[in-house]
């Protein structure tokens, strides 16, 4: 059971329809563990529905008339269907962007205990990629240039602000500092999506972000 969750604003975009590719479908795999945040986004969707409903026969301008019905010819916000990681099950999601299971996955090794895998999801605004942290590993110490979301799939971590596990869902803002650290009992795997690279604090691995660029797309 998920313990850390997207903030009601988050939930009310994504039901909208309205955030970003990569962001949704970093919120659509979280309701893979988490009926709490199923329930609240099935409301939303249901109160947006009558919202609109309540609009028809008010005048509206043309400016929102139009963005509302251009909404209504895109494709849905992506959906979920529930599943076990653990088990073996990849949320439906993943297996759309992933080529296979994680052993198949191109894994570039960042530090000792970090290895990361890009996939590709399109939106050319958002790095989505998958962390894979050693037991008992720690990523370097880190500022954040921009939002990230974290997403536990496998595992957990801990930093200064808490221990998290599978399914919870974490948003960092520019400037929050962390250094996650892998239990130490099996490898943490978790799903990352990025605004702007990563920026290392440490003197040791400082050397290292020049070459941190956000691989989007």
């Amino acid at each position: 059971m998920a313990n850390f969750h997207p903030e009601l604003d988050l939930l009310t975009e994504h039901a909208a329809g309205n955030l970003p590719l990569a962001q949704a479908a970093c919120v659509s795999v979280h309701m893979n563990y988490c009926e709490q945040c199923q329930r609240t986004s099935a409301r939303l969707q249901s109160l947006g529905a009558s919202l609109f409903e309540g609009l028809q026969g008010e005048p509206v301008g043309d400016a929102l008339l139009n963005s509302v019905l251009a909404r209504l010819d895109d494709e849905p916000p992506l959906s979920y269907a529930r599943s076990d990681w653990s088990a073996g099950k990849t949320p439906a999601i993943l297996q759309r962007l992933m080529s296979g299971d994680l052993t198949d996955l191109v894994w570039k090794k960042i530090t000792s205990s970090l290895s990361i895998s890009y996939l590709k999801t399109g939106d050319p605004n958002y790095e989505f990629a998958l962390y894979n942290i050693k037991a008992g590993g720690k990523i370097p110490e880190h500022t954040h240039c921009g939002s990230e979301i974290t997403l536990v799939l496998e595992g957990g971590f801990s930093d200064a602000d808490g221990t998290y596990h599978q399914g919870d869902f974490l948003l960092r803002q520019p400037g929050d500092v962390h250094a996650p650290t892998a239990v130490q009992s099996e490898d943490c795997i978790c799903l990352a999506v990025l605004d702007a690279p990563l920026k290392f604090t440490g003197w040791q691995y400082r050397w290292m972000n020049p070459f941190l660029k956000l691989r989007a797309g």
